[in-house]
């Protein structure tokens, strides 16, 4: 063994030598050990950002730290010159390090600002860092300003502008009240990317003095407030009336923009806009519109769909962010405002470009002396970025030279390096949108072969898993590893082994026999290492009885089986759990070897309880369901999913098929529907098991076919109604053989992307599709022109192709074609596309205009020549502006391919405009044909700037009025009309007046005193006359009153029924009403109508303190006349009770009553004198019984009256002065009988109910008073 392991290195390292060296990229390992000996150029591993941004407050630090062998030393350049850190004493460097702490204490920042770039060098090179800006933080103050309050109609839209202090970093913009507290923000309201605060349209409720725009400066956590900003919104009324004062009575929004109105867009302006992004960055749109009811906002992407999951939209869908950009990102993006009353929408146009970014880095080299390398750097970007190399920070053209050394422009290629050449190389590469620098060294070695892995390393796996052996090595050149097994005289290789570029030995399917001792050999030109290492296959963990549905009465015991097979090496170990989590910590759940108890069952312990058997290396789980039932005479049956398949066994095996047996396990009273055959590729995605087939329930057999370069392991799963089985245990494994791929990339694709170039794409095969090893993808493409002839290449483990050099817009066919080391797949077929697209190239011809009105032109011009076009013709525009040097903004017009003409519209009459029509393609548009020139005729002008009346006499007044500021024209004159207005706002006769165009007012004469005008003006062109201007006054009267406010001897007074006003009033104006409001409140006035009467009762006060006036309108609504305002206080009022004691009719009733009594009382006493005796007292004559008594109180009856009883006075007799009658001793008082009860008088005198009326009032006595209400007082309860 061992000369035959000589025999094969000696052969092995000729080989090698023979062979030449490799170019080899070789990263030093972190082995401390290994490091010691082994020199290094610098390698920078931390420095600051390139843009650093420092607090003024603290010190500033630096960081420049590097790796090396020996370690390096650092310097620094600022601004581009040597900076000397040992002359400032407020600078001092980290030891060790080549960080910088810069004491700013005592000093301003500002003196440290610049551009700062640390080197570190050793003996063996230099590496550079970053080039380091160092700024200084800063949150000016605002700039002090007078913000006059914004009064708003109430519809219009508004913008609060913050012009925010330009900071370092730029601040964070929110808006606050004056309490601190955020406002309210909603697709109404709210703030956009620059910070301003926008209303699509504004409310009353926006009224508030308090809009405060804050800065948030992150650096410093500062905070800068702007002025309090205040708005007022009115109505149209209101606005007039507070205006009036100053427009001198004239309504200030005659004509209200604040109705309903489609929408129109705030941000940004125009039809059209474009925006730029670079490619990583977040590209933020926005699109803010105003309009009434509040615009809704939406957005698309015109030329495709948006990136789903870099997409989101914000500030209430007035924002559109992509995250992460890219290439594809660019094109139109439409966002559409939209209401009730119509919808606009508004295109940007979004460019991608690209600062410089790494498509390869340039790695470090390790190379032995002789050997050689190249040091590559790819970066890309938009626009494609330069190129610059460096060695030792220095620039490469003027480093000595070295022959062994050649620089093209994105690679240096060594050859035949020599011991001492080593160096740092620094790749520069930019654009106008920024750089990236990147370190490599080239450090030329000469190492043995050294082995990192431990020796005699142990590694235990488990039988059918895959086994990895680790061959860890060092050296230069890098060494080439073999593998040796004890016992075998080859090195291993096949499908069984596979060896990974880092030496790795992997073999797939573990198997007892593969145990033993492994060798690994690592060999260069300057020596071979080797080490050992042990590999042990382990029998796999198994739950052979697995735990069993449970169904059991409520206090049974129930017992789960789980009894596992393991390898006798490892130690096991088992958990049951309960649910997925742990078993209740309860004495009656009780855990052996092999099972588990639960003892006393009761609801709660209902559940699936799983056994995990684990080991070191493996596990295996199984699960069971206990269920409680009442207990019944007869036991219901059971029905569960039913039982695993067992013993898989697999037969005619052919190259693409093979037949599968099983047998089927138990159903558990539910009969098996189907079998379902799952297959592992153990090759390509090891641990997923992908459904393969399925076969009745009746049938334990399967003819499986087979792909290719597959090793297949199958498992059964049986189904029945309840559910789905466990899996059966996989079968043997069964490996096909490699095969041609049988199917070509699906998905080509073929189109340009650049000018001279065709990116051809394609969706990869999957592993199992390849068919066997080595995939790859031959691409060819030809020019449909022409008999060229098919061009291809071959390429791997990519999706895209880029074939470069190719002319503009040339349609090609294009092929790709499945290839792998059997063979290749079938022809595929062409598909057609085109190659990159570039500006036109040319402009169309004969341009011409005809210009059809005073706001309409039509374009016209000839196709371009498609020879020029260069690409897709997509269309054409026209740009068009107006010949003003306050109008600077251009207007584009987008007509389809195939149009040759097209209508502006909505021109400006009486004006020059210049024009160009351009051609546009995929690519963008041509160059814009030569500008012409047209006048638009003239048109009607607008109306008046300006009108109102002056001097206003008995008989006269005088107009003016300010020009048209659109006069479309050459002016010819005014015309001014006006009529009377009667009391009932009826129009008299029109009087029209032609006016000189130079004239700004007029003088009329022979009006009609005390009445009231309206009067139109409009301007005239030849083309006629335009929209006229109205104002309304009235002449003065002929007699002296005074005419403001126009009220005079105004008084009020309060009441019962309310508060009475009266006035008098000289005024005209016969629309007259009361106003008013709760004093000290900011409640708007209450305003009901007087109807021409100078008297008004206000009813319905609350009590408190209001203030009040009259006010007078005109037939439009506007206060002409008001009165000075006068203080109510409305007391409170109690609540009023009749007292009828004071009224005639109950005064009379009692004087009849009283009278009454009176006579009775007369009459008993006459016939008591005479030695009657009540009606009673008869009776009880008439029935004498020697058993009937005297009957006492509380037996409700009446006992004898003597004669002697007859002369007492009338005890209760007396009304006390309270209305209430006293209750006395005596059974026989005209309280009980009279006013107590519900006893009366007859018309004789007689008593009616003498026996019942006393029981009655013994009850009422019990439940209420022992007082009797008096009359009044019994009145009053009603009241």
């Amino acid at each position: 063994m061992e000369s035959i392991l000589q025999c094969v290195l000696h052969v092995s390292i000729t080989v090698l030598l023979l062979l030449g060296h490799m170019i080899t990229a070789l990263e030093v390992p972190l082995d401390p050990k290994l490091l010691e000996g082994l020199p290094q150029p610098p390698t920078i591993t931390h420095q600051s950002p390139k843009d650093y941004i420092v607090d003024p407050r603290e010190n500033i630090v630096v960081h420049c730290e590097a790796k090396g062998k020996p370690h390096p030393s650092f310097s620094w350049t600022r601004n581009g010159t040597h900076f000397d850190i040992d002359k400032d004493p407020k600078v001092m460097k980290k030891a060790g390090a080549g960080t910088l702490v810069i004491d700013i204490s005592g000093e301003k920042a500002e003196a440290y600002e610049g551009v700062y770039q640390c080197t570190a060098r050793n003996e063996h090179g230099a590496a550079v860092s970053n080039n380091i800006v160092i700024r200084q933080s800063r949150s000016p103050l605002w700039a002090k300003e007078r913000i006059e309050p914004i009064v708003a109609q109430e519809g219009v839209s508004l913008v609060l502008q913050c012009r925010p202090p330009a900071g370092l970093p730029p601040p964070i913009i929110f808006w606050m009240d004056n309490n601190f507290l955020r406002l309210p923000q909603n697709s109404r309201v709210s703030q956009a990317l620059n910070g301003d605060l926008y209303f699509s349209n504004v409310r009353a409720e926006d009224t508030r003095s308090d809009y405060i725009c804050y800065a948030r400066f992150p650096h410093t956590q500062t905070i800068q407030q702007k002025q309090p900003i205040t708005v007022r919104v009115l109505n149209v009324d209101a606005i007039n009336e507070t205006m009036a004062a100053f427009l001198n009575d004239t309504d200030f929004f005659s004509d209200s923009p604040s109705g309903e109105r489609r929408p129109t867009f705030l941000v940004p302006s125009g039809a059209s806009s474009s925006a730029m992004v670079l490619r990583g960055d977040v590209l933020q749109l926005e699109c803010i519109a105003e309009g009434l009811p509040t615009p809704e906002i939406s957005w698309r992407k015109d030329s495709g769909d948006l990136p789903m999951n870099r997409t989101t939209l914000h500030n209430f869908q007035k924002t559109l962010m992509i995250s992460d950009v890219t290439e594809a990102d660019a094109g139109d993006y439409r966002c559409m405002a939209s209401n009730s009353q119509g919808a606009v929408y508004h295109i940007i146009t979004v460019t991608v470009k690209a600062a410089p970014y790494w498509i390869r880095t340039p790695k470090n080299l390790i190379l032995a002396p002789k050997e050689n390398g190249v040091l590559s750097c790819l970066p890309s970007g938009n626009p494609k970025p330069t190129i610059s190399w460096s060695m030792n920070g220095i620039p490469i053209e003027n480093s000595p030279r070295d022959p062994s050394r050649k620089v093209e422009e994105d690679s240096i290629i060594f050859s035949d390096v020599q011991p001492g050449s080593s160096a740092v190389y620094q790749c520069n590469t930019s654009n106008e949108f920024g750089y990236l620098l990147a370190n490599a060294f080239v450090n030329v070695l000469a190492e043995p072969p050294r082995v990192l892995t431990r020796p005699n390393k142990v590694y235990p796996v488990i039988t059918n898993g895959p086994a990895l052996l680790d061959c860890a090595t060092f050296g230069s050149p890098i060494p080439k590893i073999t593998w040796f097994k004890e016992g075998q005289n080859s090195v291993l290789d096949g499908d069984d082994y596979e060896q990974h570029k880092n030496g790795t030995l992997e073999i797939h399917t573990a198997q007892k026999a593969d145990s033993g001792k492994y060798t690994c050999v690592a060999m260069n030109s300057l020596g071979k290492k080797e080490n050992h290492v042990y590999l042990e296959v382990k029998e796999p963990t198994r739950i052979l009885k697995q735990p069993e549905y449970k169904v059991v009465q409520r206090n049974g015991n129930v017992l789960f089986e789980c009894k596992v097979k393991h390898d006798p090496s490892l130690i096991p170990t088992m958990t049951w759990l309960k649910n997925d989590g742990e078993l209740p910590d309860d004495e009656r759940f009780v855990v052996d070897m092999d099972s588990l108890t639960i003892y006393n069952v009761t609801e709660g312990d209902e559940g699936t309880y799983t056994c995990i058997m684990n080991t070191t290396l493996d596990q295996d789980t199984a699960s069971a369901k206990l269920t409680l039932m009442e207990a019944t005479p007869t036991p219901a049956i059971i029905y569960d999913q039913p039982d695993p398949p067992t013993d898989l066994e697999m037969t005619e095996l052919q190259a693409r098929s093979v037949q599968l047996t099983w047998v089927p396990g138990s159903d558990n009273n539910s009969p098996i529907q189907r079998f379902i055959i799952q297959y592992e590729d153990v090759l390509h995605q090891q641990g997923v098991w992908h459904n393969l087939t399925e076969v009745p329930g009746t049938k334990t057999t399967a003819h499986l076919e087979l792909s290719p370069y597959v090793l297949y392991t199958f498992r059964v799963l049986a189904v029945n109604e309840v559910g789905f089985s466990q899996p059966s245990y996989p079968s043997a494994r069964y490996q096909t053989e490699p095969a041609v791929p049988e199917e070509n990339p699906s998905e080509v694709d073929a189109a340009g992307n650049e000018h001279d170039n065709l990116v051809i794409s394609w969706k990869a095969l999957t592993s199992l599709q390849s068919n066997g090893p080595g995939l790859q993808y031959k691409v060819s493409w030809r020019q449909t022109d022409g008999d060229k002839d098919w061009e291809s290449v071959s390429v791997a483990n990519v999706s895209k192709y880029v074939v470069s050099g190719t002319p503009t817009y040339v349609k090609y066919e294009v092929k790709v074609q499945a290839v792998n080391d059997y063979g290749s797949a079938p022809e595929p077929n062409a598909i057609r596309g085109f190659s990159g697209e570039d500006l036109p190239m040319a402009p169309p011809e004969a341009v011409q205009v005809l210009v059809e009105n005073s706001t309409l032109a039509e374009v016209q011009w000839d196709p371009i020549n498609p020879q020029m076009v260069r690409g897709w013709l997509k269309g054409y525009k026209v740009y068009y502006w107006k010949e003003d040097p306050q109008i600077e903004e251009q207007k584009v017009l987008t007509f389809g391919r195939n149009k040759t003409q097209g209508k502006l519209a909505g021109l400006q009459p009486y004006s020059l405009y210049t024009f160009n029509v351009r051609a546009f393609n995929g690519k963008g548009e041509g160059p814009p044909s030569p500008n012409q020139q047209f006048n638009t005729p003239e048109g009607v002008p607008g109306p008046p700037a300006s009108l109102r009346i002056t001097n206003p006499s008995l008989d006269s007044l005088t107009v003016e009025w300010g020009p048209p500021v659109e006069l479309n024209g050459q002016l010819t004159g005014y015309t001014l009309r006006y009529q009377p207005i009667n009391s009932t706002n009826e129009l008299g006769p029109l009087e029209e007046v032609s006016l000189p165009a130079n004239k700004t007012s007029c003088t009329l004469h022979s009006l009609k005193y005390s009445t009231r005008y309206k009067f139109y003006l409009n301007a005239n062109t030849v083309k006629g006359a335009g929209p006229a201007v109205t104002e309304e006054t009235v002449i003065i009267m002929d007699e002296v009153r005074p005419t403001s406010p126009g009220f005079g001897n105004v008084s009020s007074s309060v009441g019962e029924d309310g508060a009475v006003l009266s006035w008098e009033y000289w005024g005209l104006d016969k629309n007259l009403f009361v106003e008013y409001t709760v004093e000290n409140s900011k409640e708007e006035w209450t305003k009901e109508s007087v109807n021409g009467s100078q008297t008004y009762l206000l009813k319905g006060l609350k009590p408190g303190t209001y203030k009040v006036r009259v006010v007078a309108k005109d037939h439009t609504g506007v206060t002409v006349h008001s009165s000075q305002e006068l203080s109510i206080t409305v007391p409170v009022i109690p609540s009023q009770q009749v007292d009828i004691a004071t009224q005639g009719w109950f005064i009379g009733l009692m004087c009849a009553i009283a009278l009454l009594i009176l006579v009775l009382l007369i009459a008993c006493f006459i016939k008591r004198n005479k030695g009657g005796k009540y009606p009673v007292k008869e009776k009880e004559d008439a029935h004498a019984d020697p058993e009937i008594q005297p009957m006492k109180d509380d037996d409700g009856t009446f006992g004898e009256y003597s004669d002697t009883e007859d002369h007492k006075p009338l005890k209760g007799s007396r009304t006390p002065s309270n209305g209430t009658v006293k209750k006395d001793d005596s059974d026989d008082s005209l309280v009980d009988y009279g006013e107590g009860g519900e006893g009366q008088f007859n018309e004789d005198g007689s008593f009616i109910g003498q026996y019942s009326g006393k029981k009655e009032r013994d009850t009422a006595e019990g439940n209420e008073s022992s007082e009797a209400p008096s009359p009044v007082n019994a009145m009053n309860s009603f009241v």
